[in-house]
């Protein structure tokens, strides 16, 4: 009787160990469905997440400096040339000055870059103000390494208007 009443004991204890297996299985299976359910996805990658896994590993060159220095020379050509384009016969009016200074930067920035200089990060500024017996003071401040970083300015004037462009190149280490 006393073996009847282990064994019956026995299987209480395999019959409960069960059911808490069931329900641990069953709780664990409800918690995986919660999260889930609050898990999204896309089921077409976007284009943005294509072209940030093919992103290209660069070596390090260990290049501190420039391999040759910014033609600032070169760059005043270009900007006494496509200031004197652009604004040689123009007459100041703020609606066409405007949209000149948006053109004209983004001429001297293409015609800048076509020159190839390599790892250098160029700023383009363009001012266009009327001329009115008046004077104007512009100022720029830049933290810069002087050895390699340098800045080409050009200054054109007509009857009505003058100009001011200037492009700062900064090495990129």
């Amino acid at each position: 009787m006393a073996q009847t009443h282990g064994s019956k004991q026995q299987a209480q204890r395999l019959e409960q160990g069960a059911e808490s297996l069931r329900h641990g299985a069953q709780a664990q299976s409800r918690e995986n469905n919660v999260s889930l359910s609050t898990v999204s996805h896309v089921d077409e990658p976007s284009q943005r997440d294509e072209s940030s896994r093919l992103t290209v590993r660069m070596e390090n060159t260990y290049q501190l400096g420039p391999t040759k220095p910014f033609p600032v020379a070169t760059v005043n050509r270009i900007l006494e040339d496509v200031l004197t384009t652009y604004l040689q016969e123009a007459q100041y009016d703020p609606e066409f000055c405007r949209q000149m200074t948006k053109t004209i930067s983004e001429v001297i920035k293409t015609q800048v870059k076509e020159l190839l200089i390599p790892r250098y990060k160029l700023i383009v500024i363009v001012y266009i103000g009327q001329r009115d017996d008046q004077s104007i003071v512009i100022g720029s401040r830049c933290l810069w390494n002087p050895k390699s970083d340098t800045v080409s300015t050009y200054t054109f004037k007509n009857s009505t208007l003058f100009a001011l462009a200037n492009v700062y190149a900064v090495y990129f280490e």
